[in-house]
């Protein structure tokens, strides 16, 4: 349970982080099963809460049901493999980790975490007692919702790093300001999504066209002021172009119903914590997990036990 002192709520993008600590750690077994994803989503909720100090908490995971992004397009994200079956297995687990600790969990059938994620951002931005939006995820696609009191703290290699994005620091990573690079996808598309965007339409081609004219439709309104080569391949791949806009695009008015109050009311159940680890063989993390709440008592921030 947060104090009153920093009133920022950190959103987590559950999934995103389970498949990078899955596939960045090795092979862990316990009694239960296979935990290298569990462990890793743990070690980092940790850090989120020793590092950004939240005052309100909370998870957002996907769902199995199709979504509206699959109903509108087939093939959306059809190259991808099968999630292994190991790691399927360690949702459930992780879940039970986040119970734990108190924190709430959202899910929506026919969106993505992303889309609960962005509504509940932008539901946050207009709520007077929270002063600061922090996303945490592994998905670069989440750049596109910072602005007014949105951060991402982004995964930049594995579990182990992480950055903080404002503003200028998405311009300098993808060229374009955080709401232009939807528009900036519907160019180029996305192959880990698998949709194509305007086919002949490079990165730095794209990022010039947005700089000089802005977002996708105004480009469209300056045809005229193309060269031929350029507008003739813009023409052809407008309807392309157009699908991807509507991919890329996170949806910000996911039907759900929020209490930020009981966001800020997360109190972690230590022995249920303790006896989680003691199951799942998380020795290390145990003594973290001592170590933060003496810490956390001691700065007055926030009191976990």
């Amino acid at each position: 349970m947060a104090g009153d002192k920093d009133k920022k709520l950190v959103l987590i993008d559950g999934h995103a982080i389970l498949h990078r600590a899955y596939h960045a750690l090795p092979p862990l077994t316990s009694r239960v099963g296979q935990v290298n994803a569990v462990y890793g989503f743990t070690s980092m909720l940790l850090k989120i809460i020793s590092e950004l100090k939240p005052s309100y908490i909370a998870v957002c995971l996907d769902r199995k049901e199709k979504t509206f992004r699959k109903e509108m397009f087939e093939a959306y994200q059809a190259q991808r493999p099968e999630v292994d079956k190991e790691l399927i297995s360690q949702v459930e687990l992780t879940k039970e980790v986040i119970s734990a600790f108190g924190i709430k969990i959202f899910s929506v059938a026919g969106f993505e975490a992303d889309d609960v994620i962005g509504t509940l951002a932008k539901k946050a931005e207009g709520n007077s007692e929270i002063e600061e939006v922090i996303i945490v995820t592994g998905d670069r696609d989440i750049l596109q919702l910072v602005g007014g009191k949105i951060r991402v703290y982004l995964l930049v290699k594995g579990i182990s790093e992480a950055s903080l994005f404002g503003k200028d620091e998405v311009e300098a990573k993808m060229g374009v300001l955080p709401h232009l690079i939807v528009d900036y996808k519907a160019l180029v598309g996305d192959a880990s999504d698998n949709y194509s965007g305007v086919s002949g339409i490079g990165p730095k081609t794209a990022v010039k066209l947005i700089c000089e004219f802005g977002g996708f439709e105004e480009i469209y309104k300056n045809l005229d002021k193309l060269p031929p080569k350029t507008r003739e391949i813009l023409i052809k791949g407008k309807e392309s172009g157009e699908l991807s806009f509507r991919l890329a695009k996170i949806r910000t008015d996911v039907p759900l119903e929020v209490s930020f109050d009981d966001l800020k009311k997360w109190q972690v159940d230590s022995q249920k914590v303790f006896d989680i680890f003691e199951e799942f063989g998380f020795k290390s993390l145990a003594k973290r997990v001592k170590e933060l709440g003496k810490t956390m008592v001691t700065e007055n921030q926030m009191q976990l036990f």
